[in-house]
């Protein structure tokens, strides 16, 4: 059996605009760019499907994070311990990769020509296109994923969220619901970031921030983003479709948002 031809970015376009995303529109993507199946210049060409289908007047938008193993180290105070601090190379808005967790997508938009990436490190995106620095700009260092952060912005501008064949616990945008959401005894972190200096050198900033790594209160499930996804489809908003070889859905933001806040709070209460 041969390997099937690569699809063109025309058809990853076509798929997307069946899918339901159209000219001028605001998408924060997701991929899984193995499950959309062999695709002509592989995540740049996802991405140039993806820049297609929105059109000049569009932006495309990822999630990135990085890659910060050191964290590892960090004592019980939030701070890295002395012998460890010479060692860390530290949080550089326009040389720092993303979070290889994140799968490939996000690094190759970081790095395509004109993109912008905002200077959250942890919850940092990279956009590109019309709304690219409307949404990136002033990222607040404390609560990153709350007001002001670029997920409010996606909302707030009417923004849509693509989940093209990546896990439904992945999308980021419910860590913004969970910022909002009246929870009991949210899990707080407080810890000392890196950032580096034009001179060489690190800045150490103390940064504070719900705890995303794990669900904001025991009182929630650990895969409580799939479980809100799966309920918020079940209620037969958003749409499902094929992009190439890749299941995938995409969902308003500002209508999923208030679903979450108000599943959040009652499995929470």
């Amino acid at each position: 059996m041969t390997d099937p031809l690569p699809r063109s970015p025309d058809a990853i376009a076509a798929d997307l605009a069946r899918l339901g995303i159209a000219a001028g529109d605001l998408v924060m993507v997701h991929a899984a760019c193995r499950a959309v199946g062999p695709v002509m210049g592989g995540p740049d060409g996802i991405i140039a499907g993806l820049r297609r289908a929105v059109g000049p007047d569009g932006t495309i938008m990822a999630y990135l994070d990085w890659e910060a193993a050191w964290e590892d180290f960090i004592d019980a105070d939030g701070r890295v311990p002395d012998v460890w601090r010479p060692h860390v190379v530290p949080f550089d808005p326009a040389r720092t990769r993303a979070a290889r967790d994140n799968g490939a997508l996000p690094e190759f938009l970081r790095t395509a020509p004109g993109a912008v990436r905002s200077l959250n490190p942890g919850a940092s995106v990279a956009a590109l296109g019309t709304l690219a620095d409307a949404l990136t700009r002033d990222h607040p260092l404390n609560y990153g994923y709350g007001p002001g952060s670029p997920l409010a912005r996606l909302v707030e501008r009417g923004g849509k969220v693509l989940m093209l064949g990546a896990p439904w616990d992945t999308m980021t945008l419910l860590h913004h619901a969970e910022h909002l959401a009246r929870l009991p005894d949210k899990t707080i972190i407080r810890r000392e970031i890196p950032f580096a200096r034009p001179d060489g050198g690190i800045d150490w900033c103390w940064m504070e921030e719900f705890d995303t790594s794990e669900p904001v209160s025991d009182r929630l499930p650990e895969n409580f983003i799939e479980q809100i996804v799966t309920d918020y489809l079940a209620t037969g908003a958003g749409r499902r479709d094929m992009v190439g070889a890749a299941p995938s859905i995409l969902v308003d933001a500002a209508d999923i948002l208030p679903f979450a806040i108000k599943w959040l709070e009652h499995t929470a209460s």
